[in-house]
């Protein structure tokens, strides 16, 4: 065959020219969409699955013929695609033509942005050209970088469009900040929560500290683990961002609390976007768009017209007065921090050519001003080391910064500057290893990797990682959950079955307050054990009410649950229901000093109370006595005997009712009566009859029983015991008999002695009183000092005789103890003396 070729010119979509050449090939095909064709040539009839190359295209080709399928019919002209950019031309009579797509790189263009350029596969699959991608970002108090590239700073506190499509294409899709004044003087403001909202799914990524790199995700405000994927949406981490990707749209939006970034395809939303971010065409002149399609003057203005109603901002309403356009420098000069100089210096050299730093650095001395104390100067270098990383340039800068940007991770993990988008795991391929993209953020240490993306840890080998979230090797057995399980390579990983538990014996709780409890066994968390527990509010015995002085002790004796009471003593006196410490005054009465004393009481088991008396300078003379006083300590001294003076000058001190003779002189007799308190003494006289010793026989002479007054003592037997008479005046209670009364009486000697017996080799005694044996009671009338007369019984003796009685020192007088008795008494001994002064 004849071989032919000629040259077609095909223009690709980024306007660099090709030229087709036919080639030969044995291949047939069976499978081919066909199109329009373009251009026409004359060939002979052959395939090609050749690859297309962006070498020089080649002039001369083989063909070679084959007739077409019988269930495949084409219209010369027509045309269709093969594999691997290949198309066939129909020309006449099953001639087909194959020419191979060759793209020569067509030129690079400026981005407004800064950015560089990407690389944009064309619609037929083969060819590519370069497109700005819309690339928005925002960072600080806040400052803004729109799609096309225009800084602007605004400071409003609102909720915004930070982008939305001007015609919709797209069922609910926009992204939307949240602002709020991050400083007391509620000067300047900084983003929130990011808002991504798609077709059925809004997702809000939150701060959780403000000024922080926390966050948290929702999805239609329930909290989501990630990574997250559902409905054509993904949410995941990638270093310090949670990023949510629409892979439909290849949008993608990154935040981490201090800063965001919003890159969109060119090709699906070019000079469609509006919002703060601005119209994504290339060119900042429209960038300030208002929602109404007016270009406003400045960014600060444009940003206040694009709130959206937020029912937790009640004072935000479109509409309202807009916010103030802040001023780009401070009011005040200062110095700008020495960290944002970094910006402009050899460590971020490298990105210089790639990124300009300027719009950064001057957002940074900003922030550094405004508010020196929150560091926010370090999101300006955050967002533009993020940037350079996006262009390919990664610089590792927080150790530069003396720790005031500084990053901590977990434990089990390590700070890189220049980590993967995506970590590498035991469940991913190594897709990323040729990514030359990279995020800063915490990433498992060399040698080990992460399992999962949804699961959080970092593993030697891949074996399995259960919900303990424990590293386990294949074959390995563990308990978990009281499961027993293992880990086996394929399927589910950990195989689980029920957990067997040991045999225990049974207990028995019987004891008062016992009960069974079911308690976690420390050899084996999953089989619980039956232990007694002890649970004194079911003890019957009370504890009791002790006494004062005296309070509750219990012990619990080993093996039982109840307490046993008893009341101990505290170690106090008691004194009027007060309890007093040792060495505490007590208070008694008035005349004494007490004190409470560690000495205790063998019988109360109290500590005694010590007391002294006051002492009391009071001395009484003869015949007084100190006698107390109601409410006196001391009392007073109270007359309670006679006191007679003699008549050589000497006292007699006489107790009521005593009568005693003159020391000198037994014929003086003294007395003493105590009639209504009042003591009264008397002096008798004896009178002793005329005697003359010479009347007496020799060596009779004796005294009368007077002691006074001499007389012959009689030479018979002594006066036998019998009555004698005599009469006297009776007394009683102050009045007195009328006349003289008879009155009788018992004298007389009866027999008494003391003899020794030798057998008994003591003293025998025997005493005889001559005393009445018969008496009656006679009535005599008395006149008392009022005039009144009253009836008055005594007793009249009518005989006497000799009765033994006790041989006692005891005088009869101790029995008188009444006043009327001492009284009577001493009157009667008085008128006896007297009596026998006239005998």
């Amino acid at each position: 065959t004849s071989v032919s070729a000629s040259s077609v010119p095909i223009t690709t979509s980024g306007t660099t020219p090709t030229e087709s050449f036919t080639t030969t090939s044995g291949t047939t095909f069976s499978n081919f969409t066909p199109t329009t064709a373009t251009t026409t040539t004359t060939t002979s009839e052959s395939v090609s699955t050749g690859s297309p190359t962006a070498s020089e295209p080649t002039a001369t080709s083989s063909v070679s013929l084959f007739p077409l399928p019988l269930s495949f019919q084409t219209q010369p002209g027509e045309s269709w695609w093969l594999c691997n950019c290949t198309k066939a031309i129909c020309i006449e009579d099953n001639i087909v033509q194959v020419i191979p797509i060759i793209c020569n790189p067509p030129p690079k263009p400026t981005c407004s942005n800064g950015l560089s350029p990407v690389q944009v596969i064309d619609a037929d699959g083969c060819c590519w050209h370069w497109e700005c991608d819309c690339y928005c970002t925002g960072w600080g108090d806040p400052h803004y970088l729109t799609f096309d590239g225009l800084y602007y700073s605004y400071q409003g506190n609102c909720t915004y469009v930070l982008v939305e499509e001007i015609n919709k294409t797209v069922d609910n899709f926009g992204v939307y900040i949240d602002n709020y004044h991050c400083d007391a003087r509620d000067v300047v403001s900084c983003p929130r929560t990011l808002i991504v909202r798609h077709e059925t799914q809004e997702v809000r990524i939150a701060t959780v500290k403000p000024n922080s790199l926390q966050v948290e995700v929702t999805v239609n405000k329930q909290a989501v683990a990630l990574p997250y994927k559902k409905f054509g949406l993904s949410i995941y981490e990638s270093g310090i961002n949670r990023v949510v990707e629409i892979p439909e749209l290849k949008v993608n939006v990154s935040y981490n609390g201090l800063s965001f970034s919003i890159r969109m395809p060119y090709n699906l939303f070019g000079n469609n976007t509006h919002g703060q971010c601005g119209t994504c065409n290339n060119n900042t002149a429209d960038d300030c768009m208002l929602p109404n399609g007016n270009i406003a003057e400045n960014c600060e203005t444009m940003a206040d017209h694009w709130q959206v109603v937020d029912p937790s901002k009640p004072q935000c309403s479109p509409g309202l007065i807009p916010t103030k356009a802040p001023g780009t420098t401070p009011v005040q000069p200062c110095k700008e921090s020495s960290i944002c100089e970094l910006l402009l210096g050899s460590l971020f050299k490298p990105c210089h050519g790639s990124v300009n730093p300027e719009k950064y650095y001057t957002a940074c001395v900003f922030d550094s001003c405004v508010l020196p104390n929150l560091d926010l100067e370090c999101s300006s270098l955050q967002i533009y080391a993020a940037t350079c990383a996006d262009q390919g340039v990664c610089i590792d800068w927080r150790s530069h910064t003396n720790g005031v940007c500084s990053y901590k991770c977990p434990s089990d993990k390590e700070y890189r500057a220049c980590g993967p988008i995506k970590e590498i795991t035991c469940k991913s391929s190594q897709q990323n290893e040729t990514s030359t993209k990279q995020v800063e953020g915490c990433f498992c240490p060399n040698g080990t990797m992460l399992y999962d993306s949804g699961v959080n840890v970092c593993v030697e080998t891949c074996g399995c990682v259960g919900v303990d979230m424990i590293p386990r090797e294949f074959g390995e057995r563990f308990t978990v959950d009281c499961q027993d399980c293992i880990c086996v390579e394929g399927g589910y990983g950990i195989v689980c079955g029920p957990h067997e538990c040991a045999k225990q014996s049974k207990t028995s709780c019987d004891g008062e307050g016992f009960y069974e409890v079911n308690e976690v066994n420390p050899e084996d968390s999953c089989c619980p054990i039956v232990t007694c527990k002890c649970n004194t509010s079911l003890c019957t015995t009370k504890a009791p009410k002790c006494a004062l002085g005296f309070e509750v002790h219990s012990h619990i004796p080993s093996g039982q649950c109840c307490p046993v009471y008893q009341c101990v003593p505290k170690g106090v006196c008691v004194h009027q229901n007060a309890e007093f410490l040792p060495n505490a005054s007590v208070f008694v009465d008035k005349c004494q000093n007490c004190f409470c004393t560690n000495e205790v009481s063998t019988s109360t088991q109290l500590n005694i109370i010590s007391c002294e008396y006051i002492p009391c300078n009071i001395h009484c003379g003869p015949g007084y006595e100190i006698q107390p006083v109601k409410g006196e300590c001391c009392g007073r001294c109270v007359q309670t005997k006679c006191v007679i003076h003699t008549a050589n000058n000497s006292d007699l001190i006489l107790n009521p009712g005593e009568f005693k003779n003159d020391p000198y002189n037994n014929c003086t007799i003294y007395s003493c009566v105590n009639i209504h308190n009042q003591f009264i003494s008397s002096t008798s006289e004896i009178t002793c009859p005329a005697f003359n010793e010479d009347s007496c026989k020799p060596g009779t002479i004796t005294l009368l029983p007077n002691g006074c007054c001499k007389t012959c003592a009689p030479l018979d037997n002594p006066t036998p015991c019998s009555v004698r008479q005599r009469e006297d005046f009776i007394v009683y209670n102050g009045c007195r008999s009328v006349d003289r009364v008879l009155l009788t009486e018992c004298e007389g000697t009866c027999g008494t002695f003391s003899l020794y017996s030798a057998e008994a080799n003591s003293m025998e005694h025997s005493c005889s009183c001559c005393r009445e044996s018969r008496t009656t009671e006679r009535d005599v009338e008395l006149k008392c000092p009022t005039g009144r007369s009253i009836s008055h019984k005594y007793i009249y003796v009518e005989s006497c005789s000799c009765q033994d009685t006790e041989c006692s020192n005891s005088q009869s007088n101790e029995l008188q103890t009444t006043e009327e008795n001492d009284k009577a008494s001493t009157l009667n001994r008085i008128k006896r003396a007297i009596s026998l002064i006239s005998k």
